[in-house]
């Protein structure tokens, strides 16, 4: 696999056979890795090997190739949403995965941002809960998506929780602090606001 050390044949042969044994078959008891019928064939996976991140670039595809353009299918984004078990290769990729990790935890901040936003807006998609489920799970993939934060802070704000307000501000601040970053200009803003607002009132 290494181009600048690659397998011999018997090495690939072996590597092969390891991974069609660890697959095992299918309920039809076709092997998952089949078996070329030449040496001229390509090696392939079977076609019912799914991925949870093609499923999720499928349900997600209107939304990230148009932005936040367009009509938006909340439920479709929260069935995308609600693939997503843990962080993308538990958080330690492999050096060939570490682009696929940010552009997996980028694209998940973004859906999780994007139906947080619209479950805030009056209409049939109004649901805080949902707003705040969607908020969460984005934030256990990325604890430093602010974006994320701001959205929790507006949801509290919509649902007039200011004890849930500051601890959306306190969970923010504390982050960065820890990663030594000063907060985002849209963040700090916010918080002006919001706690502005609150002495006010």
């Amino acid at each position: 696999m290494d181009p600048a050390h690659p397998w011999s044949a018997t090495t690939l042969n072996a590597r092969m056979h390891g991974l069609r044994a660890a697959l095992g078959n299918d309920p039809t008891g076709q092997p998952y890795v089949p078996r070329r019928k030449s040496g001229d064939d390509p090696y392939h996976l079977a076609p019912t090997i799914t991925c949870d991140w093609t499923r999720f670039q499928h349900l997600t595809q209107h939304l990230l190739a148009n932005g936040s353009s367009g009509v938006v299918d909340v439920e479709r984004l929260e069935a995308a949403l609600a693939l997503v078990r843990g962080t993308p290769f538990d958080g330690k990729p492999l050096p060939w995965a570490e682009p696929l990790l940010q552009e997996m935890t980028t694209a998940i901040t973004h859906v999780a941002h994007t139906i947080a936003t619209h479950r805030m807006i009056s209409g049939p998609h109004h649901d805080l809960d949902r707003a705040r489920q969607a908020i969460a799970r984005g934030i256990d993939i990325d604890e430093s998506a602010e974006v994320l934060y701001r959205d929790w802070m507006l949801v509290e704000r919509a649902a007039g929780n200011r004890h849930g307000v500051q601890t959306a501000i306190s969970r923010a601040q504390h982050i960065n602090r820890a990663l030594n970053s000063p907060l985002e200009k849209e963040t700090e803003q916010l918080i002006a606001t919001l706690t502005g607002t609150a002495r006010h009132t």
